[in-house]
């Protein structure tokens, strides 16, 4: 006779479910899921621990919870209220409480792809060559990448600067990828590495044709910035567009492993160009002429110059007129794009005032990125208040020619010195009051090309 330990039943073996369970295909609760209250962008911590560790979804009230053992949150949820299909946020594998066996099914892989969607690199090239609307699971159309993202208190600032880098393919493309950056190495506990994840998990979702719903929350990317800038940006507080754009593509940069000088990424590829910067030191205004004079001969005060890289292009605004038309109404002027872009064409000489000393500096650009970036100066600072510009900048949106901003050593390395607009960030209203938004250009849609987005609605306009 041969004697042996009497094998326990199936789902209970070695106090785990048993992969080959024969409920695993024949669960009777898939029916309980309901897909209209789940909502995966927010951050996956258990809504009674507040712990990330191996937190589930419930797919029939769309809460996170810890674990699925006995006495767990997980299990004692699917007890209490009789939810029975659980989805592991890590793992992506969908379980059966408090029966604790898995769930096999290929009906659950929408689930799936919303909560981490993929892209291969054949549906990326077709991104911008394939124009369809997608419905979402509640029935609403939207175009992938054109979808409204959540306000969740004064972070609108933020979302219109995430929307337009969304919009600019070489960029997107590379994010849409997540196995571009996943082998990175950094240093242990580097919190920085946080915003690439973060900002391609948010990629991701912003071009996932398969969303539940026709807009995206930016709740783990907003609080990586708040993590990241250490409380510089925040969702409760309304920030600066343009700082928060230089911030965020310099901590993108170093994150991915970038350096100032040797090493480059893909935000470098994309966006960093160079120019000449001269500099001038001027005498003070109330010493006599003789002095001036001498003091100009000096080598201090000889122009200097130096390399520089760049991000984004500020242009300056012409100063808004303090009176009234005869109407009693404000003039608020009107300037053309390439007025204000003279400043670059390395013979525009303006004065920059410090506490101590004045300096005439000029421009010249040697190289362009091939995106390019223009922020337009609109708020000024003092010791009380700060003002906004109103003047109206009136720019082509397409065909824009910079090849007689380049120095003429370097034209002709330049092939193509034309551009086109895909994006325009607006601010409305007041400058401490006020709010961003932003229109884009979808590339392959003829009727209607661009989208305008506030903070959850957008619009399309001719």
């Amino acid at each position: 006779l041969i004697l042996g330990v009497p094998t326990p039943p199936p789902a209970v073996r070695y106090g785990r479910f048993d992969p080959e369970d024969q409920r695993s295909r024949h669960c009777p609760y898939l029916d309980t899921i309901n897909k209209s209250v789940l909502d995966f962008d927010f951050e996956k911590l258990c809504s009674i621990s507040l712990s990330h560790i191996n937190v589930y979804a419930c797919l029939v009230c769309g809460k996170y919870f810890q674990g699925r053992g006995l006495k767990s949150h997980a299990y004692i949820h699917s007890v209490q209220f009789s939810h029975h299909v659980f989805l592991n946020l890590h793992t992506l594998k969908f379980y059966c409480l408090p029966d604790n066996y898995e769930i096999i099914d290929s009906s659950l892989e929408d689930i799936t792809y919303v909560l981490k969607p993929t892209f291969t690199a054949q549906q990326i090239t077709n991104l911008d060559k394939q124009a369809k609307l997608s419905r979402a699971y509640d029935g609403t159309t939207y175009l992938p990448g054109i979808v409204g993202l959540n306000n969740i208190k004064a972070n609108d600032y933020a979302n219109a600067v995430l929307q337009a880098l969304s919009n600019v393919p070489p960029l997107r493309n590379y994010f849409l990828e997540e196995e571009n950056y996943k082998s990175i190495q950094r240093p242990p506990g580097d919190i920085m590495f946080l915003l690439v994840q973060r900002f391609g998990e948010l990629m991701r979702k912003l071009w996932n044709p398969r969303n539940f719903k026709a807009h995206v929350s930016p709740h783990e990317m907003l609080q990586a910035v708040v993590l990241c800038s250490k409380k510089n940006f925040q969702i409760t507080k309304q920030g600066d567009g343009v700082d928060f754009l230089s911030w965020f593509l310099n901590a993108l940069h170093s994150a991915l492993g970038g350096t100032k000088k040797k090493k480059k990424t893909i935000v470098t590829d994309v966006f960093q160009g160079s120019m000449r910067i001269f500099t001038k030191k001027l005498p003070h205004p109330d010493l006599p002429a003789e002095e001036k004079a001498q003091l100009l001969q000096n080598t201090e005060y000889q122009e200097m110059m130096v390399e520089s890289t760049f991000m984004y292009l500020t242009l300056d605004l012409p100063t808004a007129p303090l009176y009234k038309d005869e109407k009693e109404q404000l003039i608020i002027p009107q300037v053309p794009l390439f007025s204000i872009l003279a400043k670059f064409n390395g013979a525009t000489e303006k004065e920059y005032k410090t506490y101590k000393e004045n300096f005439l500096k000029r421009f010249q650009l040697t190289k362009l990125p091939p995106y390019l970036i223009f922020c337009i100066k609109r708020f000024t600072k003092n010791n009380f208040f700060v003002e906004k510009n109103p003047t109206i900048v009136n720019f082509p949106i397409t065909n824009v020619d910079l090849r007689e901003y380049l120095s003429e050593e370097v034209q002709a390395a330049h092939a193509n010195t034309t551009y086109d607009l895909i994006a325009n960030i607006v601010h409305d209203g007041k400058p401490s009051e006020g709010s961003y938004r932003i229109h884009v250009l979808h590339h392959v849609s003829v009727a209607c090309p661009w989208g305008r987005g506030g903070v959850l609605l957008i619009k399309g306009v001719n």
